[in-house]
């Protein structure tokens, strides 16, 4: 076999090597992309059943109902739609009514939230940039009486 053959071959087996790698960095990936969703964004294009996905917003007040040892079952509003979610494990001691949270999990058959994860604000300083930005869009985002600066953006 001539020097060009085997430079073709060579470059061609790296090529295909090349892709095969790309191919399953994009499999590995497809289950860790998780999108966020807004409950007005749920309501208006609901994602599939079972696709993980990340919702948030703030608790409704009084939705909050414990069941058994750990786990509960509550709400998450932005304002203009609200989201049922059902969790198995230990909430996080800052869960509470009022506050804003993001839950990762994905919707059943029947339109609830099984949530896998419930993150809640680290500290009063703090909420998730999507969560606040989706209150901002419906007009439930908040100022803060001290210092002038919105709920949850202060540095």
């Amino acid at each position: 076999m001539r020097k060009r053959n085997q430079r073709l071959w060579m470059i061609g087996g790296a090529g295909l090597v090349l892709i095969a790698a790309v191919a399953l960095s994009l499999v590995a990936l497809r289950d860790a992309v998780v999108f966020f969703y807004s409950p007005s964004e749920v309501a208006a294009n609901p994602p599939a059943a079972g696709e993980r996905v990340r919702v948030g917003g703030l608790v409704v007040d009084g939705s909050v109902v414990r069941v058994g040892e750990g786990g509960a079952r509550f709400s998450v509003t932005d304002g203009a739609a609200d989201i049922h979610i059902v969790y198995d494990g230990t909430l996080p001691d800052l869960f509470r009514e009022g506050q804003g949270v993001v839950a990762e999990g994905a919707f059943g058959d029947d339109g609830v939230f099984g949530a896998y994860t419930v993150l809640a604000r680290h500290d009063e300083n703090y909420m998730p940039p999507e969560v606040a930005a989706a209150l901002r869009a419906t007009g439930h985002w908040r100022e803060d009486d001290d210092d002038g600066q919105p709920y949850g953006n202060r540095r």
